[in-house]
C-alpha cells in the first residue's frame, strides 16, 4: 500500500537566534522517519518557518516536541517582530500531500492540538479544516490582537480555547493548530519604505479588499450597512490574503501575501497584479521572495506564463521554466533562489530512482558498458526515445522562432511542449527499467525454505516480473506518441532542420523495438497468460505502427533532402 504523507508547516516566533531555532529544528529530526525540508528565518518578521514531512504520526510526534521545545526557548513577554503572532509556536498547519484525504488531516490535527493543550498546558486553537465552528476557523481573525491583546481575548466566552487552559501562557503565549491546503507564502518587494503606500496595494488585491470610510480611506469614519456591519470592497485576487508590511532588514516595503489556493490564484498571476496596482498607485515592484516551498507546478506555471507573455515557446525543459519564473518575479532579489533547495518535489525526490540520469554521457556509458547487467536495453531503448523527443522539441521549437514565422509560434510551442512531455517520461524510464531489473533479481535471492517463505518468493518473483513488463511497455507506447510530432516537424517545421526530425524518427522506432524486445523476454517467465496474449498483441499493434510511420518519415525526409 502506497505510504500516506502529511506535511506540516510550524512557524516559530524566532527569526534572529539560530541556536534556538536549530535546537527547535533538532526536535523534529530526532524523530525517524520525519524529514526536515527546510527552515526559513526572517530578521525583521523575528520568525521562522519551518517545513517537515513523514507519515502522519511520525508528524505529529515531531510537531508536539518542536512545540514543546519552543515553548521553552522562546519568551513572548520579551518578543517583537512585523509578523502578527500570539504565541511560540505562533501557527502549526498539516497539509495532505500523498495518499491521505483532508477528513483524516483534520482528525491528525486535533489529536495534536489536544495533546499540545492537555500535556503542555498551552492554550490551542484549532483552524481551517480542522475547526468545526467556522465562526472561527480563520486564522487571521484568531490572531487578531495578538499576544498582548490575548489576556483580555481569552477570557471572553466566544474565545474560550478548543483545548488547554483559558488563560494566555505569558512566556509561551498560546497557539493555533489546524489543517489546510497548501498555502504559498509570498511577499513582493517594492521601491519604497512606506508601509501605508504598501498596505494600500495589498488591500487593492486582498480577496477581503478594504473597508469604506468617510474621507481619509485609512482614519476616516467606517461606512456601516443598515445592519451596522462595516461595507467593504473586495480586492482583485481571489484566494488571497495581503497585508503590507515595512522590512528593516532589506530597507523596502513589501506586500506580504498567503496565496490559499493557487489553483485559482497563482503566484505568476498574484506577481503581475501587485505590478499593476503598484504602478497605478506611482510605485514600482523590483522583485520578490518565497516564504518556505513551492511545488514544481507552481514554478513550471510561471514559466510558461512569462514565455507565452513573449510570444515564445514554452515548450522548453523543466529546470528552462525555472530560471524564466525565477527572473521574471526577480525571486533572487533579496537573496539566491535555489530550486533544489525550495521546490517540495526536488526535496522528495528519491535519488535511488535517478542515478542514471543524473550521470554524465561519458559516465552514462561508462556504467553501461561495465560488466554489470544494467543498465541494459531497456534503459537504453529508453533513453534513445528521450533523444528521439529532444531531436523534435528541437525542431518546433526553432521554428517557434524562425523569422518570418512570427504568427505561427504558438503552433510550435504546442509541439515543443508536446515532446517535452514525451522526453521527460521516456527519461524517467531510464532509471526505472534498471529499477524493474533489480527487483527481480533481488526477489530471486528471497530465502525458500519454507512452504510459507516459497510462496513469499514466488508472489515477489511474479509481481517484480509484471512491473519489468510494464515499463518497457510504457517505453514503447512514449516513443510510437513522440513521432506524431516528430512526423509534424518533417510535414510543417523549419525545413532547415528536417533531417534533425528524420534522426529523431530513428531514435523513436529503436525506442518501441528495442523496448518490446525487453516485454518479450520478461513475459516468458509471467504466470498469468491472459495478460501475457494481450500486452504482446498491444505490442505487436505499436511496433507495426513504429515501422510504418519511420518509413513514412524517412521518405519524407529524403523527398526534401534528395
Amino acid at each position: 500500500m502506497s505510504q500516506k504523507l502529511i506535511e506540516c508547516v510550524p512557524n516559530f516566533s524566532e527569526g534572529v537566534n539560530l541556536d534556538i531555532i536549530k535546537q527547535i529544528t533538532n526536535e523534529v529530526e530526532s524523530v525517524a522517519g520525519v524529514r526536515l525540508l527546510n527552515v526559513d528565518p526572517g530578521k525583521a518578521t523575528n520568525r521562522t518557518v519551518v517545513t517537515f514531512v513523514g507519515e502522519p504520526a511520525k508528524v505529529i510526534q515531531a510537531a508536539f516536541l518542536a512545540i514543546k521545545k519552543a515553548g521553552e526557548l522562546i519568551d513572548m513577554s520579551k518578543q517583537k517582530g512585523e509578523h502578527p503572532r500570539m504565541g511560540a509556536t505562533d501557527v502549526c498547519p498539516l497539509i495532505p500531500i500523498s495518499n491521505i484525504s483532508m477528513e483524516e488531516t483534520a482528525a491528525y490535527a486535533r489529536e495534536l492540538a489536544k495533546r499540545v493543550g492537555e500535556e503542555l498546558q498551552i492554550p490551542v486553537y484549532l483552524y481551517e479544516q480542522a475547526q468545526p465552528n467556522k465562526g472561527r476557523s480563520n486564522l487571521s481573525v484568531i490572531r487578531a490582537g495578538e499576544y498582548e491583546g490575548f489576556f483580555k481575548k481569552i477570557k471572553l466566552p466566544e474565545w474560550v480555547p478548543d483545548f488547554g487552559p483559558a488563560e494566555n501562557d505569558v512566556k509561551r503565549g498560546a497557539t493555533v493548530i489546524g489543517a489546510r491546503d497548501f498555502l504559498v507564502a509570498y511577499n513582493v518587494n517594492l521601491n519604497t519604505t512606506s508601509t501605508r503606500r504598501a498596505n494600500a496595494i495589498a488591500f487593492d488585491v486582498r480577496e477581503a479588499g478594504r473597508v469604506l470610510r468617510e474621507g481619509d480611506p485609512v482614519t476616516g469614519k467606517i461606512i456601516t450597512d443598515a445592519n451596522g456591519k462595516p461595507r467593504s470592497v473586495p480586492g482583485s485576487l481571489k484566494a488571497v490574503k495581503a497585508i503590507g508590511w515595512y522590512i528593516e532588514e532589506y530597507d523596502v516595503a513589501q506586500i506580504s501575501m498567503n496565496l490559499t489556493n493557487i489553483e485559482i490564484t497563482p503566484v505568476h498571476k498574484a506577481f503581475d497584479e501587485v505590478c499593476t496596482k503598484a504602478a497605478e498607485r506611482g510605485m514600482r515592484v523590483t522583485g520578490s521572495e518565497l516564504v518556505g516551498l513551492i511545488p514544481l507546478k507552481a514554478m513550471l506555471d510561471a514559466g510558461k506564463y512569462f514565455l507565452h507573455k513573449q510570444q515564445r515557446s514554452v515548450g522548453v525543459s523543466e529546470k528552462e521554466l525555472i530560471k524564466i519564473a525565477i527572473k521574471s518575479m526577480g525571486l533572487d532579489e533579496l537573496g539566491p533562489f535555489i530550486p533544489e533547495e525550495r521546490i517540495i518535489e526536488y526535496l522528495l525526490k528519491d535519488k535511488a530512482n535517478n542515478k542514471l540520469v543524473s550521470m554524465s554521457l561519458a559516465a552514462f556509458a561508462d556504467e553501461t558498458a561495465s560488466e554489470s547487467p544494467a543498465p541494459g536495453g531497456g534503459s537504453i531503448s529508453a533513453y534513445v526515445g528521450a533523444l528521439g523527443a529532444s531531436l523534435a522539441g528541437m525542431v518546433a521549437n526553432l521554428s517557434s522562432h524562425k523569422k518570418g514565422w512570427d504568427n505561427r509560434w504558438e503552433e510550435f510551442s504546442d509541439w515543443a511542449e508536446k515532446a517535452q512531455l514525451y522526453k521527460d517520461e521516456l527519461m524517467s524510464l531510464v532509471d526505472l527499467d534498471t529499477i524493474a531489473f533489480n527487483r527481480i533479481m533481488e526477489s530471486f535471492g528471497l530465502p525458500k525454505s519454507t512452504d510459507e517463505e516459497k510462496a513469499v518468493r514466488e508472489k515477489t518473483i511474479q509481481d517484480a516480473t509484471r512491473y519489468a513488463i510494464e515499463i518497457p511497455f510504457k517505453v514503447m507506447q512514449a516513443g510510437l506518441n513522440s513521432m506524431d510530432v516528430i512526423k509534424a516537424m518533417v510535414l510543417t517545421g523549419n525545413p532547415n532542420s528536417v533531417t534533425d526530425a528524420g534522426v529523431a524518427a530513428l531514435c523513436a522506432r529503436t525506442a518501441v523495438l528495442g523496448a518490446f524486445m525487453n516485454v518479450k523476454i520478461n513475459a516468458s517467465g509471467y504466470k498469468d497468460k491472459d495478460f501475457v496474449v494481450d500486452i504482446i498483441y498491444q505490442g505487436n499493434e505499436i511496433e507495426r505502427k513504429a515501422i510504418a510511420l519511420e518509413a513514412e518519415i524517412i521518405e519524407l525526409v529524403n523527398g526534401e533532402i534528395l
